[in-house]
């Protein structure tokens, strides 16, 4: 709303500073010039000796008395036709290297040259031009700034390129000879100016034969100048997340992160690698196109030994931190290099699965700190996780440790995870790689799986009886108490689940013992009655037992089961 307002004050002051010492010539005025808004009286004579567009103008009219002329297409507006019009009444003003390449324009619009007048407007702005705004850089620069609302004229007369041409030899210059400090001052200077006009100054100096680095640093200045809230501040607590997607600052935000990347060298190591990333968090927070995300991971991916843990976060988080990123970005970063570690090892003739360089141990450490970063998001699936893990082959990892800490963050963060999917979660470590202090850790975990404690306790003894007859007398005592704590921790673990088996048969016997006792409990009554019944018989008729006071002893009778048939029987010989 002030915008306006400071143009309407602008216009009533130009219009009154020109009626001023156009009434001071004490003769009337005969024609109005319109210059958008506002209306200059003027004379037609002064014009004319120094205009020949206003000439033409009044001598090809039909009409007897022009007493109105309409200029409002002259570039620079009513501000730049006031100044013109004071040259025509020899009135002084200022040229300064903010209106030089207006004054030029407009010059040219109403044919103030010297074909028709010695010594007029055009020639004097091309002096000032030549003598004055480009014998510096920072001349330079304002005058192709304020060119931005001076097309197409503005190139047609060539001050565009010329300024383009002064400033990218300059540039070079200050980037090999500093002439002030800081030294990368020159850098700050080329944030004025539009993208388009930046990138013709960029390519000037490639062409001149510029270093790599020196454009890297032009080129990270205006990044973190033209788009602040989204590079330079990584926190993202500046950045206005609900401005819609569509919106036009969106909209220029993407045009200009896409014509940035364009001006990259091609050399991938001159970028610090968190500039990199943190130009991939923009584009994907701006949706660019995927020919700027793929150029972008594929620089990052050639100098991926080089990146951070925090390097990594800054591609994973949202500005506002709360929620992951897509992460197929890292996933395409981390296979890239695997290929490119690939690639080599073939051209060295070697096998892929036996390399095992600086490189890959320093970016497999990373990935597996970076999982442990990641690992405590609920919304982060076993797919995702596995998927980024495997990705590093196992012949780069000297030791699962870290990787066993990023699977234990993991199974903590998801305490709902049934049996077969905690084995998934497993599955990209190898209980055999760990240290005796993660194995010692891994067998009091009841986080992992049964199977895998068990797997790396059990190579952990195997490991103590292989090398037990190669110990030496000194190592004796330590190898000893080594196998007895192992010895230990496998005893807990099978205690436990022995303990833990039988406690189970426990509860299901005492569970059978109670359906029998409840479905027996009716029929155990009917069966006493009849016990007692017949006992009663029983008793009955054992008081008419004809031995019971007799004089023969039956209680020494055998059964004829238990007699012995070999022996014949004794027989007394007698005469009959």
């Amino acid at each position: 709303m002030a915008t306006p307002l400071k143009n309407t004050n602008r216009l009533s002051l130009a219009m009154e500073r020109t009626g001023q010492w156009v009434f001071s010539q004490e003769i009337p005025t005969d024609v109005i010039v319109e210059v958008g808004e506002a209306n200059f009286n003027l004379h037609k004579f002064m014009l004319v000796a120094k205009s020949n567009y206003i000439r033409k103008l009044i001598l090809d009219t039909k009409e007897s008395d022009v007493s109105r002329i309409n200029l409002s297409d002259i570039p620079g507006g009513p501000e730049m036709f006031e100044k013109a019009a004071k040259f025509c009444y020899g009135v002084n003003f200022e040229i300064t290297v903010h209106n030089v390449a207006a004054l030029r324009c407009a010059a040219e619009y109403l044919q103030m040259t010297d074909k028709y007048c010695d010594n007029n407007l055009a020639s004097r702005t091309e002096d000032f031009l030549a003598q004055v705004a480009l014998t510096s850089l920072s001349g330079a620069l304002v005058v192709l700034k304020s060119c931005e609302n001076l097309l197409p004229l503005a190139h047609d007369l060539n001050i565009i390129q010329r300024c383009v041409d002064i400033a990218g030899a300059k540039a070079c210059v200050e980037a090999n000879f500093p002439s002030r400090s800081p030294p990368n001052w020159w850098t700050e200077e080329l944030t004025i100016l539009d993208v388009a006009f930046f990138e013709r100054i960029i390519v000037a100096m490639k062409t001149r034969g510029a270093k790599a680095l020196t454009i890297a640093s032009a080129i990270i200045t205006y990044t973190e100048r033209s788009l602040r809230d989204l590079v330079r501040d990584h926190s993202g607590n500046n950045t206005r997340l609900m401005v819609p997607e569509d919106s036009d600052m969106r909209m220029h935000q993407r045009e200009l992160l896409e014509s940035i990347v364009t001006l990259l060298p091609a050399e991938r190591a001159a970028f610090p690698i968190n500039f990199l990333c943190c130009l991939l968090r923009t584009a994907i927070f701006l949706r660019a196109a995927s020919s700027c995300k793929n150029e972008l991971e594929k620089r990052i991916s050639a100098i991926l030994e080089h990146v951070t843990v925090d390097d990594l976060l800054v591609l994973s988080f949202s500005y506002d931190g709360e929620r992951l990123f897509d992460l197929e970005s890292v996933r395409r970063i981390i296979s890239g290099f695997m290929e490119k570690e690939k690639s080599v090892a073939v051209f060295k003739g070697g096998d892929f699965g036996d390399v095992c360089t600086t490189a890959m141990q320093r970016v497999a450490k990373t990935v597996d700190a970076y999982l442990g970063e990641i690992a405590t998001f609920g919304d982060l699936s076993i797919s995702k996780f596995n998927g980024i893990a495997i990705l590093v082959p196992k012949g780069a990892r000297k030791a699962d440790d870290d990787l066993y800490r990023a699977v234990d963050i993991y199974l903590k963060a998801h305490p709902h995870l049934d049996e077969i999917e905690r084995e998934k979660v497993c599955s990209v470590m190898d209980p055999l790689k760990l240290s005796h202090e993660a194995r010692v850790h891994a067998s009091q975990n009841k986080r992992l799986p049964v199977q895998i404690v068990l797997h790396a306790l059990y190579f952990d003894q195997l490991k103590i009886r292989s090398g037990a007859a190669d110990d030496s007398n000194n190592n004796m005592p330590e190898a000893m108490a080594t196998r007895n704590q192992l010895q230990a921790d496998v005893s807990l673990v099978k205690e436990n689940e022995v303990l833990r088996t039988e406690l189970l048969k426990m509860k299901m016997y005492i569970a059978d013992i109670q359906k029998t006792t409840n479905s027996s409990q009716g029929t155990s009554k009917g069966s006493l009655k009849k016990t007692t019944f017949f006992s009663s018989v029983s008793k009955t008729l054992g008081k008419f037992n004809p031995f019971k006071h007799g004089s023969k002893d039956t209680s020494s009778i055998v059964d004829d089961a238990a007699l012995d048939l070999t022996k014949p029987r004794r027989r007394r010989f007698s005469i009959s």
